[in-house]
């Protein structure tokens, strides 16, 4: 029997028998003579040997090619949605990639993706088609750039999926991304640092503890993970580890005297000054609501951790460090810090210009 498409196309087993073979029957099961098959799939005319002498194999191998649409392809079978998450994100810890970046994937895939396809009744991979990813991307509360992201994310997610063979092509390529009108990064301006500086006289929590985090974040630049994170040896003489370069290069920063001095009266005496080694999510949702109360008692609106990253690195430019000093520390590249702090370093060459100026002296 052919293996007929909704096309017309079919192939069709056969089998030629040895001249040693009693049997003539090009249909017979049950000898081992060779298997052939013939005719068109895909557009493709074949006429071939399989190499085959089992019927069962050889059927198997053919229905194989039938669902892939093109002889010599066997489609390989989907996995769940959950199972195809779970293989990605074992592939983000086998590439080493920073907790920062994992945490945002797990929280998409796992808390959000997975938790949606399970409301929705679709469990196999290959169910996430185009229209199912809009409804997804509907179901979002993020703002248009972090929608954005996520869709990066979620195409990231599903070209792996496409990579491994378990779909045939990645459809999040074809949903769009949000619009998003860019809006110039807003530091902490300098009587705001000092309002929340002073806010964490007032905090009611561990005082000690929450003035040190604020002042790690804002002269470290460190995210708010990775701040929580920051362990005793990072820390030496007056300088704070904060990352490892491409090149394998430590690069460090060093911190006013009263950073160093707040996070030893910040010390508890585990190796940590900000987290016990449990949940960081937890950790950072905590932190988060910390400093929340800490911006209250500052009356400081619109106050968020990575806001002490941004004033660390306006800071910088403001001082003089170029462009590629500031990615340095804070781990981006040049483009993203000139064009997240454009305005600031525009600022800065003319602070430049002007000191120039005044260099000239009569000379001028």
């Amino acid at each position: 029997m052919p293996f007929v498409l909704a096309s017309g196309m079919a192939l069709r087993l056969i089998r030629r028998h040895l001249k040693d073979c009693p049997h003539t029957s090009t249909r017979y099961r049950r000898c081992q003579c060779p298997i052939h098959v013939y005719g068109t799939l895909g557009g493709q005319t074949i006429r071939r040997a399989l190499d085959q002498t089992s019927w069962e194999a050889a059927t198997e191998l053919i229905l194989g090619w039938t669902a892939s649409g093109e002889i010599g392809v066997v489609k390989a079978e989907a996995p769940s949605v959950r199972d195809a998450i779970t293989k990605f994100l074992a592939d983000l810890d086998a590439r080493h990639l920073g907790w920062e970046a994992k945490r945002k994937y797990r929280h998409l895939l796992e808390d959000r993706l997975l938790s949606w396809c399970e409301s929705k009744g679709l469990s196999n991979l290959r169910q996430l088609t185009v229209d199912v990813l809009r409804q997804f991307r509907q179901s979002w509360k993020d703002s248009p750039l972090y929608a954005t992201k996520n869709l990066e994310r979620l195409r990231a997610f599903l070209r792996f999926c496409q990579q491994a063979g378990w779909i045939k092509q990645n459809p999040a390529t074809s949903v769009k991304p949000p619009k998003v009108t860019a809006s110039p990064t807003l530091p902490f301006s300098r009587d705001e640092m000092k309002r929340i500086i002073a806010a964490c006289d007032e905090y009611g929590g561990n005082k000690d503890r929450i003035r040190a985090f604020v002042l790690t974040m804002r002269f470290t630049g460190l995210r708010i993970g990775d701040a929580i994170r920051l362990s005793k040896s990072q820390v030496s003489n007056g300088t704070v580890f904060v990352r490892t370069a491409k090149t394998g290069q430590a690069v460090t920063v060093p911190v006013p005297p009263q950073v160093v001095q707040a996070l030893e009266k910040a010390d508890s005496g585990s190796e940590r000054y900000f987290w016990t080694g449990a949940n960081i999510r937890s950790a950072v949702s905590n932190w988060s609501r910390y400093l929340g109360r800490v911006f209250e008692l500052a009356d400081v609106k619109d106050g968020h951790s990575h806001r002490f990253r941004d004033t660390c690195a306006v800071e910088l430019l403001l001082a003089g460090a170029s462009v590629e000093d500031v990615a340095t520390i804070l781990g981006n590249t040049p483009q993203v810090v000139a064009k997240h702090y454009a305005p600031w370093v525009k600022e800065r060459q003319q602070r430049l210009e002007k000191l120039v100026r005044q260099s000239w002296g009569e000379e001028g």
